[in-house]
């Protein structure tokens, strides 16, 4: 009976994650946009702001600093300008090119196992050239909710999101680069 009773158990614990994962594709795939608010932890120093996002890896955020700070992708380059330094990078050399991709996730987490956490998120780890990226999802909304890895420059960054609107209409040029001064 013991035996039965646990089995059953895995089969329904099964089955509930097939379930979350999903509705976290089935959402994932309803979401042309996002905007997000946000908070960023690299290597201990902490800053916050807003961000859009337009799949396929367009991204804009405006940091809450007071050398308006600002991170543009428009799919192809990310700069990021802070005062009079730019810094620009082509977005497939950084983790956002993962992050940004709607279907490389989507088609990544179809192959990987979720991690269940305290019922309240799911955690998909991916592997990609030496380059470790958890993502996590709210297993209410199944919403993405932020990730952590380590940047170019080798820097632990722990991302956490607060989705604020979806699928909205977006300005035709919010995803233009900056020009460097």
């Amino acid at each position: 009976m013991l035996r039965f009773s646990i089995f059953v158990l895995i089969i329904l614990t099964t089955y509930s994650n097939a379930e979350i994962k999903e509705k976290i594709i089935k959402n994932l795939k309803e979401t042309k946009n996002l905007d997000f608010n946000f908070e960023q932890n690299i290597n201990g120093t902490i800053e916050n702001g807003n961000c859009t996002v337009e799949y396929p890896k367009k991204i804009f955020c405006l940091y809450s600093t007071n050398n308006n700070k600002i991170l543009v992708s428009n799919g192809k380059s990310l700069v990021v300008k802070a005062g009079t330094s730019y810094y620009r990078y082509p977005i497939e050399k950084t983790p956002l090119n993962i992050i940004l991709n709607k279907n490389y996730l989507i088609n990544k987490i179809n192959e990987l196992n979720e991690r269940v956490i305290d019922k309240n998120l799911t955690n998909f780890t991916i592997t990609e050239k030496d380059n470790e990226i958890n993502v996590f999802f709210n297993n209410e909304t199944y919403d993405l909710i932020g990730w952590q890895n380590k940047d170019i420059y080798q820097n632990f960054n722990i991302t956490f999101l607060s989705i604020t609107s979806k699928n909205r209409v977006l300005p035709n040029n919010l995803f233009k680069l900056p020009v460097q001064n």
